[in-house]
């Protein structure tokens, strides 16, 4: 079995389901007498309105339609993250947590019947034409969603790629709006780094797949690569990461927590609770001062990273509160068919909070805002006034470095301008780190 915490993704997978002797068994060595027969009885029913609808339905339908829309019926009135993958649509999943799959690059889930924007994932079609979480998608390809189970508006999202898809998008309280995109292979560079000047490193996660905590390491190898670089703060953006895979965000909490607990589970029996703890061999950030960008698009495996860093008072949460998807799923293969995506699990924060549609609150409220340059008077200083003393003080290494570079941006948050000079949540995570090693520094001294 494989432990995920994601969201739907709209361009990997689909729902199915199938009946293993195994849980049967196990159903029957708890059940009472009454409850078997209660069980038998609504079975009857079931094979009654079966046996009903194939022989007198208007149009023919095969066994296999039949089903597969029971089963996918009685899988999405528990949660909207439960479902079934036949064979084909479990290989999809498979690939996808490897970080390649087809598709647009779009997480989704159900709302009051509605297919809601979980989050864009970077550098993909649904990313570049502008998609972003929050929006609701009305139509596809003209199509009204309203009605479709999310496995079946997952599935008309899907297809070759370079063909051509169009969304019909209702974002707040605008009017709908149409966005045309073409499907491609979804590559997922799942971590990306930089350095903000000569101090700040800056990793984004856009999700958690299999190449995750090994991009991690690799961004902490290249910071460090330079024997004169101090680092003096790392910015960690899970802003608009809808989650994945748990094993990945438990390593990444511990590339940067050196023990304690990291997040536990509890599903339906108190035996199946797990906990899962920081081995103190893994931290690899050595205390360096934290920053992590959370917003609306942070869910799930970002969420259990967030909210274990911000319990161990690790890290400052800047941003905005995070989407609440405390939920874990279990893939749960079936031999001869495909797997059940199952939800077996809360999960939970150190300090026991679950955050199940509740979101985590960052510990700085920053909301999207855009930078721009504003022109300042001409002033006179000091060194303009005649006969001026001079300053014979040798400049430092550090002066008139840092702070926020003023160009013009745009006032909402774009899938394109997070982590560039043009992401004011992230200016103002620098900003943080670098008072907080100036502070530090001062201290020392």
């Amino acid at each position: 079995m494989m432990r995920l915490g994601l969201t739907l993704a709209a361009t990997a997978v689909a729902a199915w389901f199938t009946y293993t002797p195994a849980i049967a068994a196990d159903a029957a060595a708890t059940a009472t007498p009454k409850t078997t027969s209660d069980t038998y009885r609504q079975l009857d029913l079931f094979g009654e309105v079966f046996e009903r609808v194939r022989s007198d339905y208007v149009e023919g339908v095969t066994d296999e339609q039949l089903v597969e829309s029971a089963i996918n019926g009685m899988l999405s009135a528990l949660d909207p993250h439960s479902s079934y993958m036949n064979a084909k649509n479990f290989g999809d999943m498979e690939v996808q947590v490897r970080g390649e799959f087809g598709g647009l690059g779009i997480e989704v889930t159900m709302e009051n019947n509605i297919v809601k924007v979980v989050s864009p994932i970077d550098d993909t079609p649904a990313a570049k034409a502008g998609i972003k979480p929050g929006d609701l998608i009305v139509r596809i390809d003209n199509d009204p969603v309203m009605g479709m189970s999310l496995n079946d508006a997952v599935q008309k999202m899907r297809g070759p790629v370079d063909s051509e898809i169009k969304l019909t998008l209702q974002r707040g309280t605008q009017k709908p709006f149409d966005v045309k995109m073409k499907r491609a292979v979804i590559k997922i560079q799942s971590v990306k780094y930089h350095m903000e000047g000569s101090d700040i490193g800056y990793i984004r996660i856009s999700s958690f797949n299999e190449q995750t905590d090994s991009g991690i390491h690799n961004a902490f190898t290249a910071f460090r690569a330079n024997p004169g670089t101090k680092l003096a703060g790392i910015v960690l953006d899970l802003r608009n990461n809808p989650g994945g895979l748990l094993d990945q965000a438990i390593a990444v909490s511990n590339d940067f927590i050196p023990q304690g607990e990291i997040v536990s589970t509890r599903g339906r029996h108190p035996e199946d609770a797990q906990r899962y703890d920081a081995k103190p061999a893994n931290d690899i950030s050595k205390g360096v001062p934290m920053v992590v960008l959370i917003n609306g698009g942070s869910a799930s495996a970002s969420e259990i990273v967030a909210g274990a860093l911000q319990d161990h008072h690790r890290a400052v949460l800047l941003g905005t509160r995070s989407f609440g998807k405390g939920s874990v799923q279990t893939i749960i293969q079936l031999p001869g068919h495909g797997a059940i995506r199952l939800t077996t699990a809360r999960y939970y924060t150190p300090s026991g909070r679950s955050i199940q549609a509740r979101g985590i609150d960052p510990d700085i409220v920053i909301e999207p805002a855009k930078i721009e340059k504003l022109t300042e008077p001409e002033f006179r200083h000091e060194a303009d006034l005649k006969g001026a003393l001079k300053n014979t003080t040798p400049v430092a290494a550090n002066d008139n470095k840092g702070g926020v570079k003023g160009k013009k941006g745009e006032a909402s948050l774009d899938q394109d301008k997070l982590g560039s000079d043009q992401d004011y949540q992230l200016s103002r995570a620098i900003d943080l780190l670098r008072g907080v090693s100036m502070f530090n520094s001062h201290a020392s001294n």
